[in-house]
């Protein structure tokens, strides 16, 4: 997914950088605020990220960067696609980013083998990983990804993270109910186990919501039958979670693909979820949020720069959060203040 006009940005008279980051949706949200530093601080830079085809949608349309390159994990392929045809790919990708001379090589996740991997390949002037344990500059995911900067000779800043939500699936997602005077999405799906709230207690959510006549519930979850045995996904308890709120006006949405779930979270004005690649996107977004944590980092994963009310019991599992306590946060977020400040913004 090479963006629009960047051969011409190539003649920048700045560096080239590239930004490798093979992980989760998650944690290419949380790069997103090294990239509006680097841009920010060099804004002459020619700089670009390598991702994988999953996740890509996260950087479609950001203003901070020249150019988009990605490739495909074996387990994301499309049916008919061969894993030589994949493999393949992949060399024509390191072999264009190869004779572009790249200055820098950043791998914000880590000395991971296959971001190492990758840089070598395309063989930078200059490589610089994350170090294992750099807590000194902060414990979150976003301040361990602009660590990069000070090693790079940078000022170091940990701005906002920003995502581009498509402005005309947004437009479509709202016209659907355009006379509500509030929108609030509840996702729905978790990856960790830890982290799944019971469907019925989703229903409770929603039906005892302080809200009114005219607010809408997005229902959002990860699309797919719970017996895909390859790519599981929540179908069916959002079809529950229907079922058992008749008397609400509630508006399923199956994001099949990411960029549709970034345009509904950003029609959102708050949005209920757990930990993951969601509540990521909806504080990229800028959205409110009330998140569940269960068996996870809260120090490292959660909301960055945005209002967010985080509900974590001793036991670390969300089934010990009260629909009670989600909803008397919902109450808190609603007049607090921002839980969570940037450094700096670019």
């Amino acid at each position: 997914m090479q963006q629009e006009g960047a051969r011409s940005r190539l003649t920048r008279p700045g560096p080239r950088i590239l930004v490798i980051r093979r992980d989760n949706i998650g944690d290419l949200v949380c790069t997103t605020p090294l990239l509006r530093a680097l841009r920010a601080q060099l804004p002459q830079a020619w700089i670009a990220a390598l991702v994988n085809r999953y996740n890509a949608p996260v950087l479609l349309g950001n203003p901070d960067l020249d150019d988009v390159f990605t490739y495909c994990k074996a387990k994301h392929r499309e049916p008919g696609e061969s894993l030589l045809g994949l493999h393949l790919d992949r060399l024509r990708t390191v072999a264009r980013l190869r004779a572009l001379r790249v200055d820098w090589a950043l791998l914000p996740g880590g000395p991971q083998p296959s971001a190492k991997r990758f840089a070598r390949w395309i063989s930078p002037a200059h490589c610089v990983a994350r170090d294992a344990d750099i807590s000194a500059v902060g414990a979150h995911e976003a301040e361990q990804a602009c660590s990069l900067l000070a090693r790079m000779g940078l000022r170091y800043e940990t701005p906002a993270a920003r995502i581009v939500a498509d402005a005309a699936a947004a437009r479509e997602i709202r016209a659907r109910f355009a006379d509500a005077t509030q929108v609030i999405g509840v996702h729905i799906s978790a990856r960790k186990p830890s982290q799944r709230w019971p469907v019925e207690r989703f229903a409770s959510l929603i039906e005892r919501f302080p809200a009114g006549a005219r607010t809408m519930f997005l229902l959002l979850w990860a699309p797919g039958s719970e017996r895909n045995p390859w790519h599981p996904g929540d179908d069916e308890k959002a079809a529950r979670v229907v079922a058992l709120v008749p008397n609400r006006r509630l508006l399923p949405i199956a994001t099949q693909r990411l960029d549709d779930l970034i345009a509904a979270l950003s029609v959102c004005d708050h949005v209920v979820c757990s930990d993951g690649g969601a509540m990521h996107l909806a504080a990229a977004l800028g959205k409110p949020i009330v998140c569940l944590f269960g068996d996870s980092d809260a120090a490292r994963w959660h909301p960055w720069a945005t209002r967010y009310e985080l509900l974590q019991p001793l036991s670390r599992n969300v089934n010990d959060i009260a629909v009670e306590q989600v909803i008397d946060a919902y109450q808190r977020l609603c007049g607090a203040p921002a839980a969570v400040q940037p450094n700096s913004s670019g």
